[in-house]
């Protein structure tokens, strides 16, 4: 398996077999890269002149007048000194706002006859002809105009494109290769002819809508073409000339990096820079367009820098999707290129990369076998998390120390798939082994409890033990008239939809033990075979959710003209006997003594009182975060010692339960006080808000009972049940 993983991979890295999810995990280490190296301060080199919502609002919509953005390209140069302007817009039609062209239509057709409108438009149509007003802006200055290209067969050119960025045969041996283009939306001659240079703004979107790359020449008609970036670089530093640099392996020349006089720009085999984005929007200086057309903005922001003209709006659509935001404006995407350029710091690939991927792979596949197959599986870990860390750490290095592009993907994707192929592998046997000892407990012990003893058998033991448990019972309360009314196989159905949902809520949460089903009867505990500190909590919790699983499970029980259920649930806590009973025929793992007969006896003692839920004394000072309404203080029979029995109602810090204990609380006092009277009259007051309430009816027949034949001197308060 480890050989079969090498071979894929090197497929994929000699691109003889493409794996696209390498390939999305190779742009995601990429992004995740630029997203933590992001720069400490912005570049003092390039700023960003803004057309933002500000400026649209002082100066109109878009696109503006080209005399307004004569007297901006006028005010960037002659007040501001800046270096250099690129533009990342287009103009790619004659400004037609001042009506000139529409003057010259009636002076030439209507209006021919008129010898004073020809002479008026003559002597103010320079005034009117904003586009030679901007190229003489753009002209002598260190201006470039952008354009774009496209390949859709439907586009149609228009402008003119500016010089190509090198001589076409320099690129011959590798043009085929180069990012072409059929069509181009490029800037009026005259405008373009006036600017110092051209470049296009376009770049390169990924399968996933993410841009990280730049083409920095496309191929147009045979010509080569910089980006904007490009000839933003050429000419900042003073037009140094441009060389191709060509690799030749394996008898096929590939084009490698750019030379731009003594920087190497480093570009993929397309032509296409890696963007290393320095952060997330808005890591360059910006300012707003109308502040510079006014001048507000102070000089030394400005001064000696190169500026990039572009919309961050979002009406003007040039946010684009990066790896450090989903609203990112374009001309950012330039000053990050722009800047990297200027360091000589574009991230590359060099061809060596290669073949130092397959070698690492070669050295790390026997390496990885042999630690997973022979060592423990926690050193294992350890040895691989730790070579993980090591490669990640080296990658990081070589990226912001060398700002080498080593694509750690399949390198990545080695490691993963030979550790979890390993744990796969070792869980083959681990399964086996388990299957093995359910052969060996499952005979004796409950199915619930084989899964956690099949993990560590060594922890539990099946011996008899003394263990503090706490014990429920659930028991459905005319069971005999349900069953006496339905099929045989209607009542199957139903009585495995009850016990599954008992069944669920107990194995939810902090689960419990289910011990066995009798009959409509369940019973389960809590502290065995696993330790549980919180035994009573966590069974007094269960009860309430099994009276609440009942009111939802009626519901459902409604719709299909099923009978309703009333299940009773008592609770109590004790020292119990735990461990494997049985015959040598049949063993369980169960739980015997006092504390599971008593539980018993007061599950049955739910009906006579009209409560769901009943718990012991014991129970409710082991589990207090509970409010609990106290019931009776009792003498169950086949007992000596009286027990208090409680209704747990909710949660603690409920408000309304709580008052509906203080509410019944009263009666219980007056009843020990042997204060008859006051407690028929609190009973009263209860019956009238709750006339159907059993628990309140049970106590007025008692307290009647009481007064008209008061108990003996020495009357505990304790009833006393005879029967079972």
């Amino acid at each position: 398996m480890g050989l079969l993983c090498f071979m894929l991979l090197a497929a994929h890295i000699t691109s003889v077999l493409r794996l696209p999810a390498v390939e999305r995990l190779d742009a995601y280490l990429y992004d995740t890269r630029v997203r933590f190296s992001a720069a400490s301060a912005p570049d003092p080199r390039i700023a960003i002149i803004d057309i933002d919502e500000k400026s649209l609002a002082a100066l109109g919509r878009w696109p503006w007048r080209r005399d307004l953005l004569a007297r901006l390209v006028d005010q960037v140069f002659d007040h501001y000194h800046a270096q250099a302007l690129g533009f990342d817009v287009v103009f790619a039609e004659a400004d037609d706002s001042t009506g000139l062209a529409t003057l010259r239509r009636l002076a030439s057709g209507e209006l021919a006859d008129i010898p004073e409108f020809g002479a008026t438009l003559t002597r103010i149509a320079p005034r009117l002809d904003t586009d030679t007003r901007l190229a003489r802006a753009l002209a002598k200055r260190n201006t470039v105009l952008g354009f774009y290209y496209s390949s859709d067969p439907h586009a149609v050119s228009a402008g003119a494109l500016p010089a190509p960025a090198l001589d076409a045969g320099t690129l011959a041996p590798v043009a085929a290769n180069i990012t072409p283009a059929s069509h181009f939306g490029a800037n009026l001659a005259q405008l373009q002819t006036a600017a110092a240079a051209g470049g296009h703004f376009v770049p390169s979107v990924d399968q996933d809508g993410v841009i990280r790359r730049v083409p920095l020449l496309v191929n147009i008609g045979g010509q080569f073409y910089p980006a904007l970036s490009l000839a933003l670089a050429q000419l900042a530093l003073g037009h140094p000339p441009l060389e191709p640099v060509i690799e030749v392996g394996g008898g096929v020349p590939q084009l490698e990096a750019l030379k731009l006089g003594k920087l190497t720009l480093s570009v993929d085999a397309n032509g296409r820079a890696t963007v290393p984005y320095r952060g997330p929007a808005r890591s360059f200086a910006y300012v707003s367009a109308a502040d510079v057309l006014k001048g507000t903005v102070p000089v030394d922001q400005l001064a000696g820098r190169i500026l990039l003209l572009g919309a961050t709006t979002p009406g003007l659509n040039d946010l684009r999707v990066t790896p450090v935001g989903e609203a990112y404006p374009g001309v950012e995407i330039h000053a990050n290129l722009l800047s990297a350029m200027l360091d000589g710091a574009l991230p590359q690939r060099p061809g060596y990369l290669l073949g130092a991927e397959l070698l690492l792979l070669a050295v790390l596949t026997p390496i990885l076998v042999w630690v997973l197959a022979r060592r423990p599986p926690f050193q294992a870990t350890m040895t691989v998390l730790t070579l993980l860390v090591a490669l990640a750490l080296a990658d990081i290095w070589l990226w912001r120390v060398h700002h080498v592009d080593f694509p750690f993907a399949a390198t990545l994707t080695l490691m993963v798939a030979l550790y979890v192929l390993n744990m796969a592998w070792g869980y083959i046997f681990v399964t086996r082994r388990q299957s093995q000892l359910r052969q060996l407990f499952g005979q004796y012990v409950v199915p619930e409890l084989v899964d956690r003893m099949s993990a560590d058998p060594g922890k539990y033991t099946m011996v008899g033990q003394s263990r503090e448990l706490s014990i429920l019972f659930t028991d459905v309360r005319g069971f005999t008239s349900i069953s006496e009314s339905m099929a045989p196989a209607e009542l199957t159905q139903f009585m495995n939809a009850f016990l599954t949902e008992i069944s669920t809520v107990i194995r939810s949460g902090q689960p419990g033990t289910i011990d066995k089903y009798i009959g409509d009867c369940v019973m389960a505990f809590w502290g065995a075979p696993l330790p549980d500190t919180l035994h009573a909590h966590n069974a007094v919790l269960a009860a309430l959710n099994i009276h609440a699983a009942m009111l939802r499970l009626n519901t459902t029980f409604a719709a299909r003209n099923w009978p309703t259920l009333v299940v009773g649930v008592g609770v109590n806590s004790g020292v119990v006997t735990v461990g494997d009973m049985g015959s040598r025929y049949r063993l369980t793992y169960t739980v015997m003594g006092d504390a599971v007969n008593l539980t018993s006896r007061i599950e049955s003692l739910t009906k006579f009182y009209g409560v769901p839920i009943l718990v012991t004394a014991a129970t409710r000072d082991a589990a207090p975060g509970f409010v609990y309404r106290e019931i009776d203080r009792v003498r169950v029979a086949g007992r000596e010692d009286a027990v208090t029995l409680y209704q747990p109602l909710a949660l603690a810090g409920d408000e309304a339960a709580t008052r509906y204990v203080d509410a019944f609380a009263p009666v219980l006092a007056h009843y020990r006080l042997r204060q008859w009277a006051q407690a028929q009259q609190q009973l009263a007051t209860l019956l009238q808000a709750e006339p159907d309430c059993v628990l309140y009816r049970v106590w007025r027949d008692r307290v009647a009972t009481m007064q008209a034949n008061p108990p003996a001197g020495d009357w505990d308060g304790v009833h006393v049940f005879v029967r079972k």
